[in-house]
């Protein structure tokens, strides 16, 4: 099980945490590959903590739906399954909506600058074709609002489902295009107006076109 050496190590963190972070990150990006059997020594070592931080890491990750474990056999990244895109977005799309909607009585001029930049940002990676820097700012887009928002039930669960979403953005399930950019600024401007259910509105058909997109990719 080839594990890399030279990556950052997650600071202020728990053993559990950092573990965690990184298995799931190897995960998500393909380095630990689907159906590849995970070894909880190797993995210790690497990390350089003990085994029972890495075993409470698997488990919660054979909870969120990254690894399997057979007691006695074996533990193993999961297959990636494309369609699961189909169930894991209308959810993700209806917690991103309500974020909008609730963020708004929370919104200053700093916050709406900095959704204006970022979509700039995302603008920009998008025109440039770097893919998955525009992955990673449209999650920070994102996770602007949820934090307006200020809901932590919400941001844990939004959390969870992207994480998958990385997976599969990684995997070829998930392609950017730029209408996410007009969508984004529609956003904006009626967080500004405060117009929450039009907000919320192009808000959830922004995640659900991904579907659309990806079933033509299939045709």
């Amino acid at each position: 099980m080839p594990i890399p050496t030279n990556f950052e190590r997650p600071r202020r963190l728990t053993a559990k945490e950092n573990a965690f972070q990184q298995i799931q990150e190897w995960i998500i990006d393909g380095t630990l590959k689907p159906s590849e059997k995970l070894n909880d020594v190797e993995l210790a070592k690497a990390l350089g903590v003990s085994r029972t931080p890495i075993r409470e890491s698997l488990q919660l990750l054979e909870v969120q739906g990254f690894v399997e474990m057979f007691p006695g056999k074996a533990t193993q990244v999961t297959e990636v399954e494309a369609d699961s895109i189909i169930d894991l977005l209308p959810p993700l799309a209806v917690l991103q909506a309500l974020s909008a909607e609730l963020a708004i009585p929370n919104l200053t001029d700093e916050t709406i600058q900095l959704l204006e930049e970022t979509n700039e940002q995302f603008a920009e990676a998008i025109h440039d074709k770097q893919f998955f820097k525009a992955l990673k700012i449209d999650e920070a887009f994102h996770q602007i609002i949820g934090d307006t928002a200020n809901n932590p039930y919400i941001t844990s669960l939004v959390s969870n489902l992207q994480a998958h979403v990385r997976r599969l953005f990684f995997h070829n399930s998930i392609v950017l295009t730029e209408s996410s950019i007009q969508d984004h600024t529609d956003i904006i401007n009626l967080m500004k107006k405060r117009e929450g259910e039009t907000a919320s509105k192009i808000m959830r058909e922004n995640w659900l076109r991904a579907i659309e997109e990806f079933r033509s990719l299939k045709n």
